[in-house]
């Protein structure tokens, strides 16, 4: 998906900052992009609460080290939401489904942190939802002429770490590098 690149530039520029996510009040509303699914070649949605992101930690290994590693950075974590359309034409969604998501995001608290605009790969924008000195939430919406993309990831989440989420709990691969220990 071009969206996972996108999301894959910004996830590269939160990796660098010392930033640890906590929750609170994050969670986007999402529930008035589900009439873009009818309309969608292909759609992602992915709701996983805290109950469930629990009881799927529990299937996590301690005795692999990237099992264990996933499972300390979701324990904490309140939910992860995506809701992501790929359409066959332009022109499915409206500026009034963007303006949905977006008005949430000027909310209280809310800071953008990255604003990408690309004629050829779309638009990015990475959110951070600021409670004191502490960040209690992540955003990332992208959009282009085929595709509208929202992330919303709620609760504590050590974003040096968050690259480990790519392909576990419905998280797609973001293509996020990983650290390596020379470079921590």
């Amino acid at each position: 998906m071009k969206a996972l690149f996108r999301i894959n530039l910004i996830l590269s520029l939160l990796i660098a900052l010392p930033l640890v996510v906590h929750a609170q009040d994050s969670r986007l509303q999402l529930g008035s992009l589900d009439h873009l699914a009818a309309k969608a070649n292909q759609t992602v949605d992915v709701s996983i609460d805290e109950r469930l992101m629990k009881m799927a930690a529990k299937l996590l290994s301690d005795k692999d080290t990237d099992e264990r590693d996933v499972k300390k950075l979701v324990e904490g974590l309140k939910g992860i939401y995506v809701k992501s359309f790929e359409f066959e034409t332009e022109g499915q969604y409206s500026a009034g489904d963007l303006e949905t998501i977006r008005t949430q995001l000027r909310g209280p608290g809310w800071t953008r942190l990255v604003n990408v605009t690309s004629k050829k790969e779309g638009n990015l924008e990475v959110y951070l939802l600021f409670n004191g000195d502490m960040v209690g939430g992540l955003a990332v919406l992208h959009t282009d002429l085929k595709e509208f993309t929202v992330v919303n990831i709620v609760g504590p989440v050590d974003l040096d770490k968050l690259a480990r989420l790519e392909g576990q709990f419905g998280v797609p691969e973001l293509g996020v590098e990983k650290k390596t220990k020379n470079e921590q």
